[in-house]
């Protein structure tokens, strides 16, 4: 699949229309990355998801997600307008380690990324945290809220991911349509803001 043609979030496309933006969904297995996708995407997300069989058993880690009946094999693709000059086109990742070679070739293009978290297994998305700094890709940290997840503090929770102070972690419920919008719009605010301290002079 061909990445190139988005354009960097500070360049007016051409005639001062449309800006369109890569982000990447990323996280561990069962983290909530297809409903994310699912749940904000304009048009019907295009998804890759498979019914999780006997055959995985020894393969995946089922821990915490043991009622999860499909996955994703190779990515989840959606597309949302935040207003009329900007437009996020999200590819989503797979989240076992048996299809992280795939990455490589979805984060080419790629401008920022929501790692989204879920408290009640911390250690499934630390490989996706160390693939945006391996990568040098801007991200936010999203805490998507599980019925049964327990209510800890941002700041334990920086701190047990060893999230420095300068990356946003925010709670979404990726059910949901505005909470997930909302962080996508922390992570637009999250590039200004970084954008904007690199053209500061030194």
């Amino acid at each position: 699949m061909d990445f190139k043609g988005f354009d960097h979030p500070d360049r007016q496309a051409a005639g001062g229309g449309t800006r369109s933006v890569k982000v990447m969904i990323a996280g561990g297995f069962g983290t909530g990355k297809t409903t994310l996708v699912r749940s904000v995407s304009d048009i019907k997300p295009l998804t890759t998801e498979e019914t999780l069989t006997q055959a995985s058993v020894d393969v995946d880690d089922l821990i915490g997600v043991a009622d999860k009946q499909e996955t994703t094999v190779s990515l989840d693709f959606g597309k949302i307008g935040i207003n009329e000059e900007l437009v996020l086109y999200l590819f989503g990742t797979p989240g076992q380690e048996r299809f992280w070679f795939l990455w490589n070739g979805l984060f080419k293009g790629a401008l920022g990324a929501v790692v989204l978290v879920d408290t009640r297994r911390l250690a499934s998305s630390f490989r996706a945290i160390e693939e945006m700094e391996r990568q040098d890709v801007p991200f936010v940290i999203a805490l998507n809220v599980f019925p049964d997840s327990k209510d800890h503090p941002v700041e334990e929770i920086r701190d047990a991911l060893d999230i420095p102070e300068h990356t946003p972690v925010v709670t979404c419920d990726a059910r949901d349509r505005n909470s997930s919008r909302d962080v996508l719009i922390a992570l637009i605010r999250h590039l200004k803001a970084r954008s904007a301290a690199a053209l500061e002079p030194r």
